[in-house]
């Protein structure tokens, strides 16, 4: 069989039945995971609609994208192996399609720095429904309108399935939300990177050291809300920290008593004090700060070095 244009809109359409589900998956993730989320669930309500209302437009597109860069390679690949090596055709796109996820994590993870062991597995995922549904699809009538209908379909119930499940997961406690890492003071003291050079150094007994690291700055009104201001200054030099373990004042907390976190305060004029809250893992802690909007912050981060 040729790879003509109806075989891959079949390729297509069963690769965009599974995404608003991935994107719903991720939300949730999202929201109970470590990710920074500052807006609370005013931001994480926005986010959900944002998605659905883009949805329409952008998972036919991301779909065809899946179909090209995997599913349609991968069943290639398949059919010359079950032709020379027999066997289903179905398990030999399978394998295919989980190498060429792999061939494509490992190009993530050499230009972006992502984590093959992580992203693998996920890419590997993503194409065994469509080689599923592209077995189903053989059944069905050719044309656009039979292909895309069931797609619609399956869309929906695949969301409508994550949904219920991810509301059922969060209240029976299947799934619990995402706690920071409780850290003293001892554990917090050491360095700490960021981009752009920043760099962390807290020492115990309360001294800091500051490299090209982003800090507060006042607002040109004095009455404005701190949390609208939207630059911020880069420091260096000497500066002070204490550990904070009632969050202290933080804008973007999502409780009265915020987060816990660092308090660091630069000396010599440069930006004011600055509270970096605790993210990560016991094993792999990180600091963050949002800066500007609650809504669509610049979000700096920084991890313990070794």
């Amino acid at each position: 069989m040729g790879w003509g244009n109806e075989r891959l809109n079949e390729a297509a359409a069963v690769c965009a039945a599974q995404l608003p589900a991935v994107g719903l998956v991720w939300w949730i993730r999202e929201q109970l995971g470590d990710d920074y989320a500052y807006g609370g669930a005013y931001g994480g309500a926005f986010a959900l609609a944002c998605l659905l209302v883009v949805a329409p437009l952008l998972v036919p597109v991301l779909g065809l994208l899946q179909a090209l860069a995997q599913v349609v390679p991968a069943e290639a690949l398949a059919r010359r192996a079950a032709r020379r090596a027999r066997g289903p055709v179905w398990v030999w796109h399978l394998g295919f399609g989980a190498l060429i996820g792999a061939a494509w994590a490992a190009l993530a993870a050499l230009l972006w720095d992502w984590s093959f062991t992580t992203t693998a597995p996920l890419l590997a995922a993503l194409g065994v429904l469509p080689v599923l549904g592209l077995g189903g699809l053989r059944r069905r009538p050719r044309g656009s309108r039979g292909v895309w209908l069931p797609s619609l379909f399956a869309s929906i119930g695949l969301f409508l399935l994550v949904l219920a499940g991810g509301v059922l997961a969060t209240v029976t406690g299947v799934v619990e939300e995402y706690e920071p890492p409780q850290l003293s003071a001892e554990q917090l003291a050491g360095e700490w990177h960021g981009r752009d050079g920043a760099v962390l150094r807290l020492r115990p007994g309360g001294e800091a050291e500051l490299t090209a690291l982003p800090a507060e700055t006042e607002p040109a009104d004095p009455s404005a809300d701190p949390s609208a201001e939207t630059a911020f200054a880069v420091c260096d030099g000497p500066g002070t920290w204490q550990r904070d373990a009632k969050g202290g004042y933080d804008p973007y907390a999502d409780g009265p008593e915020g987060r816990p976190g660092v308090v660091v305060r630069p000396t010599g004029g440069c930006g004011r004090r600055t509270y970096w809250r605790i993210g990560g893992t016991a094993a792999a802690p990180e600091l963050f700060v949002p800066f500007g909007d609650p809504d669509a912050p610049v979000v700096r981060i920084l991890k313990r070095v070794p």
